[in-house]
C-alpha cells in the first residue's frame, strides 16, 4: 500500500475515533443549552478550561516523548515501563497535593468548592491513560484506539442524558421511585462532572492491560533524555492550551461579574460550531504524527510531507467554507436556545483559527523529526503572548469578539512563524502558490457569504458549489491516482 493511501486509511480510522466521540459529545451542546442558562453553561466551560490546562501539565510532554523514543530505541519495553512509572508517580503527587489544597484551588479558579474533588480525580484518570493510548497509536492499533475512545464518550453522553433529562422526568412522574435518591434539584453542573468521572474511570479499566503487561523497569538515563525532549513540548502544550481555552478564564476576570458567566456561555456555545474543522484537523494530526516519525529516515520524506500538507489545505478550505455557509442551519440544530445566538458573529473567525492551527500542525513536522522541539515551544509561547495581549487589551471594550480575534491572530502567527523557521532548517517543497490560492479563495468566499450577503443560504451554496468546482477541476487527476494506489508527484516548488 503506498504511503499516502496508508496514511488516509489510518487517518480515517483515527478520524472515526475522534469524529464519532466528539460528534456524540457535540450532542451535549443542545442538551446543556436546553437545561442550563448561559450563565451556568459559562461556569461549566470555565471549569473545563482549567481541565485543559492541568491535563497538559500532568502529561508534561511525555506522550510525544514516548513516540519519539519508542520509535528509535531498541528496548521498547523499557520505554513503555519508564513512561508508565513516570506518569503514575507524577499523577499520585498531583492527587495528594490537590486534595490537600482544594480550597485554595477553588478560590484561584473562582468556582464552587463542591466541584473540586470531581475535577481532581477526572484530571488524574485522564493522565493515567495517556501512555496506553500512545502505545496503541505507536503500534498502529487504530481500531482498539477507536473502540476505547468511542466507548468513553458514549458512556459520558449516556450518563449526561440520564442525569440531565431522564432522571428529572422519572422523578417528576414518580416521586417515590428509587431514582429519587439520586436526584437533586439545581445539581446539573455536578451531574456533568459525575458523568465525566465515571466515563474516565471505565476508560482506565479498559486500558489496564497495558499497565498489567509492563515489566516496570525504570531507566533513569532514558527518563532524563525523555524529559529533556518533552520539556519544550510541555511549554508548547501550556502555551497552546492558553491559546485554546484561556480566553474563557480571562473573560471571567475582565468582564463585569454580573454578566461574565453569561457571556462566556454564549461565546463557548457558538465556538462549538467550529467543531467540524477541529475534528478534521485533529483526525488528520492523529494519523500523520506517527507517520512523520516512522518515515523520517526514508528517502526524501519531505516530498511526502509537502503532498500531505497540500491535501490538508484543500480539504480544510472546503470545510471552512461549508461550515460558514451552513452556520445558521448548524446553530438551530446544536444551539437551540436563542439566548446564545448573540455570539454567532464569531463563528467564521473561530473556524478560520482552527484551520490555521491545523496547517500549523502539518508545518510543525520539521522541528519534531529533527528533535528541535524547543522551536515548537518558542512558536507556541509567541502565540500565547498574542492571545493574552489582545484579550487583556480589548476584552473590556469588545468582549468575546476580542477573544475570537485573538485566536485567529495567534494561530495565524504560529502558522507563518513555523513556515518561516522551518524553511531554512528543514526545507520541505510546499506548493506555496496552491496553498495560498485555496486558502485565499475560501476566506474570500466565506467573508462574502457570512458578512457581505448576511448569511444568505442561496448565495452561500452558490459560492460553495463554485469552490467545489474549482477543486475538482484542479485536483481530480491527483485524487484519482491516490485512490487507485499510485502516488501523485508534485514537482512544483514555491
Amino acid at each position: 500500500m503506498n504511503l499516502l493511501k496508508k496514511l488516509f486509511k489510518q487517518t480515517a480510522i483515527y478520524g472515526l475515533a475522534t469524529v464519532l466521540p466528539r460528534m456524540l459529545s457535540f450532542i451535549l451542546v443542545p442538551i446543556y443549552t436546553a437545561v442550563m442558562a448561559p450563565g451556568a453553561y459559562g461556569v461549566v466551560t470555565k471549569i473545563f478550561a482549567w481541565f485543559a490546562i492541568f491535563n497538559v501539565v500532568l502529561a508534561y510532554g511525555m506522550e510525544t516523548g514516548f513516540f519519539r523514543f519508542y520509535s528509535k530505541e531498541g528496548d521498547k519495553d523499557t520505554v513503555v515501563s519508564t513512561s508508565l512509572i513516570s506518569i503514575l508517580g507524577s499523577t499520585a503527587l498531583f492527587v495528594v497535593g490537590a486534595l490537600l489544597f482544594q480550597g485554595s484551588i477553588a478560590k484561584l479558579w473562582n468556582i464552587d468548592d463542591s466541584y473540586i474533588t470531581y475535577v481532581i480525580f477526572i484530571i488524574a484518570l485522564d493522565a493515567l491513560v495517556l501512555i496506553p493510548f500512545a502505545w496503541l497509536r505507536a503500534n498502529e492499533k487504530p481500531m482498539k484506539y477507536a473502540i476505547v475512545k468511542i466507548s468513553n464518550v458514549a458512556i459520558n453522553l449516556g450518563l449526561n442524558i440520564f442525569f440531565l433529562i431522564g432522571l428529572p422526568e422519572i422523578v417528576s412522574a414518580n416521586p417515590d421511585s428509587i431514582f429519587s435518591t439520586l436526584y437533586k434539584a439545581n445539581f446539573q453542573i455536578a451531574y456533568i462532572f459525575i458523568a465525566n468521572l465515571i466515563a474516565s474511570g471505565i476508560t482506565l479499566l479498559l486500558m489496564l492491560p497495558v499497565y498489567l503487561r509492563s515489566r516496570y523497569v525504570f531507566n533513569l538515563g532514558l527518563w532524563k533524555r525523555m524529559l529533556k525532549y518533552a520539556t519544550p513540548v510541555l511549554i508548547a502544550g501550556i502555551a497552546y492550551t492558553i491559546n485554546e481555552v484561556f480566553d474563557r478564564i480571562l473573560l471571567g476576570e475582565l468582564l463585569p461579574g454580573d454578566i461574565a458567566d453569561t457571556e462566556i456561555g454564549k461565546y463557548s456555545a457558538c465556538y462549538k460550531l467550529a467543531l467540524f474543522m477541529t475534528l478534521f484537523a485533529t483526525a488528520f494530526r492523529m494519523g500523520i504524527e506517527p507517520f512523520f516519525f516512522s518515515h523520517a529516515g526514508t528517502e526524501n520524506p519531505q516530498k511526502a510531507y509537502a503532498q500531505i500538507t497540500n491535501y490538508f489545505v484543500i480539504l480544510g478550505s472546503v470545510i471552512l467554507l461549508a461550515v460558514v455557509v451552513f452556520a445558521d442551519v448548524l446553530k438551530v440544530l446544536f444551539v437551540r436556545d436563542e439566548a446564545y445566538w448573540d455570539a454567532m458573529n464569531i463563528v467564521p473567525l473561530i473556524v478560520l483559527a482552527s484551520f490555521f492551527l491545523g496547517i500549523y500542525h502539518n508545518l510543525s513536522v520539521w522541528y519534531k523529526v529533527t528533535d528541535k522541539t524547543r522551536y515548537g515551544a518558542f512558536i507556541s509561547v509567541f502565540g500565547a503572548i498574542i492571545t493574552i495581549g489582545i484579550n487583556l487589551a480589548f476584552i473590556p471594550t469588545l468582549g468575546y469578539v476580542a477573544s475570537a480575534v485573538a485566536t485567529v491572530a495567534a494561530y495565524g502567527s504560529m502558522m507563518l512563524l513555523s513556515y518561516y523557521l522551518g524553511k531554512s532548517r528543514y526545507p520541505i517543497p510546499y506548493n506555496l502558490r496552491k496553498i495560498v490560492f485555496y486558502l485565499s479563495i475560501s476566506i474570500i468566499f466565506s467573508t462574502l457569504s457570512f458578512y457581505i450577503f448576511n448569511r444568505n443560504l442561496v448565495v452561500g451554496m452558490l459560492l460553495l458549489s463554485l469552490f467545489l468546482g474549482l477543486v475538482y477541476k484542479m485536483e481530480h487527476d491527483k485524487l484519482r491516482l491516490i485512490f487507485k494506489g499510485a502516488q501523485p508527484i508534485e514537482n512544483k516548488k514555491e
